[in-house]
């Protein structure tokens, strides 16, 4: 199967996945294949309880309960990617950015030493203001680097991230709150230098996402990009 055919497939599986779990799927649903990442970007994702909770200030309870939903299903989501890609996905990560109604799911192959050329102009600026970003979230990371997929799609990878406090509170159990927490703050302080970014890669930034495996001390984070005509 080709690529264009395996991410409309996927999109339309992951649809029907979706409103399945929530009761209501995305209005729309980008599919990217780029060995050894997937990207699955979802848009006018909120269903009619999550906006009324939203319209009262309980944005917390919205992300609390997807990450409880997405506890279950994020391996079908893989086992769905493995089926209809071929590419065996070891790593999954998820986010949403609720006041715009989207979501971003990232699959990252067993390949992830693979290496196209995602290269891109400015790439050593962005990696630079990223780890900048994370010397404040927490600290520098012991190795990041970034892929533009294509031209509305760019993925950073930070790996050793972790520091000792956020290791132990890991270990006591509070992964879901300090995941809420991270997000909260470093969402935060992309979003303090998105004109930045958007001046080094020549680009409107649409949205940012972030978020982590704790175990692997590993962390993702996705701009979907308009480029500037």
């Amino acid at each position: 199967m080709g690529i264009k055919k395996s991410q409309l497939e996927l999109a339309s599986n992951i649809g029907r996945l979706l409103r399945d779990h929530f009761g209501k799927g995305p209005e729309s649903i980008f599919v990217t294949i780029s060995r050894p990442y997937i990207t699955v970007y979802l848009r006018h994702f909120l269903t009619p309880m999550e906006q009324a909770l939203i319209n009262e200030k309980h944005e917390l309870t919205v992300e609390e309960t997807r990450d409880k939903l997405m506890l279950g299903l994020a391996p079908e989501m893989m086992e769905l990617i493995n089926n209809v890609s071929g590419l065996k996905i070891e790593e999954f990560y998820y986010d949403w950015t609720l006041a715009n109604a989207s979501g971003i799911f990232v699959g990252i192959c067993a390949d992830d030493d693979f290496r196209a050329d995602y290269s891109y102009p400015e790439s050593i600026k962005v990696d630079m203001e990223i780890s900048n970003v994370s010397k404040i979230a927490e600290k520098a990371p012991n190795q990041i680097y970034s892929h533009q997929l294509n031209p509305r799609t760019l993925i950073v990878i930070r790996k050793g991230i972790l520091v000792e406090i956020e290791k132990m509170l890991i270990e006591l159990g509070f992964e879901e709150q300090l995941t809420i927490a991270k997000r909260k703050l470093e969402k935060g302080l992309l979003f303090q230098r998105k004109e930045l970014f958007e001046e080094y890669l020549d680009v409107q930034i649409e949205d940012m996402f972030v978020n982590w495996d704790f175990k692997k001390d590993k962390s993702t984070i996705v701009f979907i990009l308009n480029p500037n005509k």
